[in-house]
């Protein structure tokens, strides 16, 4: 389990203790001094710090006494609710909190004040965290979305992954204000617990069985507790059996944790954190996912091909000079988990001011045979929140088919290293996009160097002969140019398939004609159903094409059922497309 740890400032456990033995000294951590530098920028105090060690404060002193649990954690005068709401969460998870007591290193202690709990449960779990507004949508007003959220978050706690919730504050006033039912503006809360609470007593609670969707809170104060339904001693809780009741664990103290009915969660709160644990593991009963993570920077550069910092999608001129990473979804629909990650600079600064950067992505939709560097901005199907937080996520339902994720800063010129973590349901085959075009070789001269560059949208086909037995087809359609094939998903029992696929291809022979020919899905063979031909040579402005399919001789005088709509674009210059 250590072999791949490093020592932390170069601090090896084993050399220290042999050399405090050897001087008969007890250890003082250079890194770490017992001064007040060490815990606050600037000499900001908060309140006359006496340094003891453990033996002076009891005398058997032990990390953990019974166990640990939620309530052994409590927040001070610092303002780090955000990271004590991370701790409670994590408190409820034996194996992560081992986790993070053997790799957990000190930062400086004033840095945790103010701060993301999003941040704060990804260092704990090495999962990713998913910021939800919960007044977008119709969540509060609509019940089956509000039951959607509900199984999500249920799916999330139960598979063991981290939860924070929260109540934005709009105004510094607002910041830790206290609202009549008793829940705290602008503070940053632990989910620990998510259940379907069994309503009724004695055997009415086994026939009736009417369940609540209910979620448990802990402020980190451990005091002030919310006061309206379902709260410590509310007269609700007579509705739920004794058993039932032991079994929540529901307790009438003021120790800052609560039940909550959901619909009354979505009502009061604004802000979820939902922070998954992303199972890679093939012998697990539960979602395995498939985990791509590349890293990469944002790098200035004079020349625009070489330049990797470009800003994000508002640049149009600048966009696509940054990274590029291709990934293909290969299945008719997958659940895609994208998760930016860039370097925390706030705690290694001198006083504590965060230079993170606003970050965040596209996701655009390109050709099936894409290889080399985007140039175009094709079709936009995802976008990441900017925000210069250390993590940006995006959850995304993807089509089959291809895939450019472009990482970047909200303004162009900035720099910095950043993790990019894909998630699939089946292996992805991420990589870098790197070259701009087709490379030259000493071969070039003899076989022709590549001189056009088109790509070929297939949008639609209509009116096509109904090939099967009940009356339809399953048809695909292949686009081929000089030896090279790119063929659709196949649509199922439709007449009017709405293909949607590009093709690219970097050509050497202008004279060779582009063909998209659209074939019917067979058990035993695949049956031709007409095609179309294009020039595609620079003389061809017009870019849109509505065709009539002929047959494989491309004769006019034997049209077939069905037209196909094509765009077609082609540049002598490989780096327009």
């Amino acid at each position: 389990m250590f072999s791949s740890v490093k020592p932390f400032e170069e601090q090896h456990f084993s050399a220290l203790r042999n050399q405090c033995q050897q001087n008969r000294t007890l250890f003082e951590d250079p890194g770490f001094p017992a001064v007040d530098q060490s815990l606050f920028y600037h000499g900001n105090r908060i309140g006359k710090v006496t340094w003891k060690r453990p033996k002076e404060l009891c005398e058997d002193p032990h990390l953990f006494v019974n166990g640990i649990s939620a309530h052994d954690l409590h927040q001070g005068q610092l303002g780090n609710c955000w990271f004590v709401a991370a701790c409670s969460s994590l408190a409820s998870r034996d194996a992560l909190w081992q986790k993070v007591i053997y790799y957990y290193c000190s930062k400086q202690y004033k840095a945790l004040d103010g701060g993301n709990t999003a941040d704060a449960l990804v260092d704990f779990t090495g999962g990713v965290s998913e910021p939800m507004d919960l007044l977008e949508g119709k969540i509060i007003q609509e019940e089956e979305a509000r039951n959607q959220l509900f199984e999500r978050v249920l799916k999330v706690h139960s598979r063991g992954g981290l939860i924070s919730c929260s109540i934005r504050a709009t105004s510094q006033a607002d910041m830790e204000a206290r609202l009549d039912c008793g829940l705290v503006k602008g503070h940053a809360y632990a989910v620990t617990d998510v259940r379907k609470v069994r309503l009724g007593t004695g055997l009415l609670a086994f026939f009736k069985s009417e369940k609540l969707s209910m979620i448990r809170m802990r402020n980190p104060w451990g005091q002030r507790e919310w006061n309206g339904a379902w709260s410590d001693s509310s007269e609700e809780w007579k509705r739920v059996s004794k058993g039932e009741r032991e079994r929540l664990g529901v307790t009438v103290e003021d120790d800052g944790e609560f039940w909550m009915d959901f619909v009354d969660f979505c009502k009061y709160f604004t802000d979820l954190i939902l922070c998954r644990l992303i199972n890679t593991s093939y012998l697990s009963i539960h979602k395995t996912w498939e985990e791509e993570v590349m890293r990469g920077s944002w790098c200035r550069h004079d020349d625009p091909l070489k330049n990797r910092s470009g800003g994000c999608i508002n640049r149009k001129a600048t966009f696509l000079q940054n990274p590029q990473y291709v990934f293909d979804v290969t299945k008719p629909e997958d659940e895609v988990l994208i998760c930016l990650q860039q370097q925390d600079k706030r705690a290694r600064s001198k006083d504590g001011i965060g230079d993170n950067v606003a970050i965040g992505f596209d996701i655009q939709r390109v050709e099936l045979n894409r290889t080399y560097r985007m140039h175009a901005i094709q079709k936009t199907v995802g976008s990441s929140i900017y925000i210069n937080s250390r993590c940006v996520f995006l959850r995304k339902d993807l089509k089959e088919g291809r895939y450019v994720i472009v990482p970047t800063t909200f303004d162009p010129g900035l720099q910095g290293d950043f993790l990019l973590r894909i998630f699939t349901d089946v292996p992805a085959a991420c990589k870098e996009l790197t070259t701009d075009e087709p490379p030259h070789t000493c071969w070039t001269g003899c076989c022709g160097a590549v001189g056009l560059v088109s790509q070929v949208h297939v949008h639609r086909a209509d009116g096509l002969q109904a090939q099967d037995s009940d009356g339809a087809s399953d048809p695909y359609v292949i686009i081929s140019c000089e030896g090279e094939k790119v063929r659709s998903p196949v649509h199922k029992n439709t007449q009017s398939p709405d293909f949607d696929v590009k093709a690219v291809f970097y050509r050497k022979k202008s004279k060779e004609p582009i063909r998209v020919q659209i074939y019917n899905k067979n058990l035993l063979k695949d049956s031709f159903m007409g095609q179309a031909v294009l020039s595609g040579d620079l003389s061809d402005l017009q870019q849109l094409h509505t065709l009539r399919l002929r047959d494989k001789a491309n004769r006019q005088n034997n049209d077939l059922p069905g037209l196909v709509s094509v765009s077609l674009t082609t540049s002598d210059v490989l780096t327009n497309i």
